[in-house]
């Protein structure tokens, strides 16, 4: 083993040593300062405030065991928690504050190596965004999913039956007293949603990425062999200090277009787009939305899973798991990424058997082919937008309407179910000023509620197309993260209700029938921007003067790139 970097702190006989030792024993074993004890940091974002992820103390327990078993020494260090159903105006906001701060205390403090404890949907985002920055040895533990609760008999899919429900609700073929009374059944233990959301894509992407104990990814919350691979994962960190494995010996440019054939193969979040952007800007790789497209889009959708599909995750784990999902689209992976056991990530494949083929998919009967996340372009979104097509209507994959524009998301919920609102099921519903900058912090409001009007009558998808994200629970034909936003200038800011737009995911194309002439003209007009005050103060204010747009990964500009994990100077 290399000279552990905690030694900056603890050896030696000076008083910044003493000072450093002194107030870090409080009862360890007297040789826990020693150089050839490896200090292990248990990055922690239990919060009872993050729901999803309230269980991670108890996790955290199972890791010390482990880490003290090995010969290291683990330390717990609470950071930023993000409750995506609890933080407003969005969690998203301040994935970016959390991973800074993550950084900042992963290189200030005396630690060799870092478990990454996380669940919820931007803990896991933000602790490899700050791990691929600081470039210390460290390993992800995913929080799992809770397990299934149910409501008058029918299976609840976490997130995606609050929006069944509440459309239903407001369509009128249940009560609004049946759809509060389901909300006792909605959440049945400790765990993030049950679906393919983002949560459960997250950790899909940090186990094909290589970031996991193989076989990690998918395990529910409640389920005894988590803490068991948690034991195990506070084992393996010390071996990786050892080592000297780190993140970016793991995650390279092979690993991240794996992550997006693992989440293609799950019908896993759109939000999975912006968040890996982001972590390959961190490791200074070249990650575009073409890349996307390219690795992504010609993948099956194996899983048969809520909302693209039937059911939910405990149902995978007890049909074989995610390795036994992906080992059915083995040949489509790059070979050469690692995971952080050293061993290649493929040869965690083939291994584990399908137990149930009406939850993870035969190869030659996908529940869908080629239905990875699409970018579309055109006049309307000149670097890109990105739809899920596993998720929406197949007919709408192709269509042309006129435009119903709401200026905010305030604008929307004032008028959706106006029954004087001009809309029909052929419209386009557009939404802007939600984006990175406009909200600020880009919100899941793109799977917009259709028209009260509409809901009554039958229709239960239309197309939507806004600069905001929307929740991986979600469903419906839906284009996302438009870019250039119109909070920056883009020509969604100029749109106006009649404008033809047309859709065409099988020729990625997103255009509306306005000539570059109009729409120059356009923007020359104050009235037709959408609303927009920027922040003067705050978190929020640097967040807007830095975010960058959504087909960059939404990161601070400079926040891009890493700063390792040196420290030059002392603290007394």
């Amino acid at each position: 083993m290399s000279e552990l970097r905690s030694a900056a702190w603890y050896e030696g006989n000076d008083r910044n040593a003493y000072i450093h030792r002194a107030w870090m024993r409080r009862g360890s074993p007297s040789d826990a300062l020693d150089a050839t004890k490896p200090q292990i940091a248990i990055a922690n974002t239990a919060s009872d405030l993050t729901p999803c992820n309230a269980h991670l103390d108890e996790v955290a327990e199972s890791v010390k065991a482990g880490v003290w078993a090995a010969g290291g020494v683990p330390l717990n260090l609470p950071v930023v928690s993000l409750g995506e159903t609890q933080v407003k105006p969005t969690a998203m906001l301040w994935r970016n504050m959390a991973a800074m701060a993550m950084e900042e205390m992963f290189r200030a403090n005396p630690i060799d190596g870092i478990v990454l404890l996380g669940g919820c949907d931007k803990t896991i985002p933000a602790l490899l965004m700050a791990a691929a920055s600081i470039n210390l040895p460290a390993i992800v533990i995913p929080g799992g999913p809770m397990l299934t609760g149910h409501f008058r008999g029918e299976a609840l899919g976490c997130g995606t039956d609050v929006w069944r429900l509440s459309e239903e609700a407001r369509a009128g073929t249940i009560t609004n007293g049946q759809f509060i009374a389901s909300e006792q059944s909605m959440i049945r233990s400790k765990g993030h949603c049950n679906t393919m959301g983002t949560a459960s894509t997250m950790a899909v992407m940090a186990e094909a990425l290589g970031m996991t104990l193989p076989g990690f990814a998918g395990i529910p919350a409640p389920d005894a062999r988590l803490l068991s691979m948690s034991h195990e994962t506070g084992r393996r960190i010390v071996e990786m200090v050892a080592a000297d494995r780190k993140p970016t010996d793991i995650m390279t440019k092979q690993s991240l277009l794996n992550a997006i054939i693992a989440i293609a193969a799950a019908g896993g979040s759109t939000n999975s787009v912006v968040h890996l952007l982001a972590i390959a800007g961190r490791l200074g790789i070249d990650l575009t939305l073409e890349d996307f497209d390219a690795a992504g889009s010609g993948v099956p959708v194996m899983a048969n899973l809520q909302p693209s599909g039937q059911f939910l995750m405990d149902d995978l784990f007890r049909a074989g798991g995610v390795l036994a999902l992906l080992s059915q689209v083995e040949g489509l992976f790059y070979r050469d990424p690692i995971t952080v056991t050293g061993d290649p990530f493929v040869s965690s494949l083939g291994i584990s058997p399908v137990y149930d083929d009406t939850v993870i998919m035969p190869r030659d009967a996908p529940l869908m082919e080629d239905a990875g996340i699409a970018v579309l372009r055109g006049n309307l979104a000149p670097r890109g937008a990105i739809i899920k097509p596993s998720a929406a209507t197949a007919e709408l994959l192709q269509h042309t309407g006129p435009a119903v524009v709401f200026d905010s998301i305030e604008d929307m919920r004032v008028r959706i179910d106006d029954p004087d609102l001009d809309v029909t099921a052929d419209s386009v519903l557009v939404l802007r000023g939600c984006g990175p900058k406009g909200y600020p912090g880009m919100p899941e409001v793109g799977n917009m509620p259709l028209p009260r009007k509409l809901l009554e009558a039958g229709v239960r998808d239309m197309v939507r197309i806004s600069d905001a994200r929307m929740s991986g629970t979600a469903y419906g034909t839906v284009i996302l993260h438009v870019a250039p936003e119109a909070a920056a200038g883009g020509p969604l800011a100029f749109v106006r209700t009649g404008d033809i737009i047309t859709v065409d995911v099988k020729n990625r194309s997103l255009s509306m029938a306005v000539s570059d002439e109009e729409l120059q003209a356009r923007g020359q007009s104050p009235a037709s921007e959408a609303a927009y005050a920027a922040p003067v103060r705050g978190w929020a204010k640097l967040y807007v003067d830095h975010v960058l747009q959504a087909d960059q990964g939404a990161d601070l500009d400079f926040l891009v790139g890493s700063s390792g994990g040196r420290v030059s100077r002392e603290s007394h």
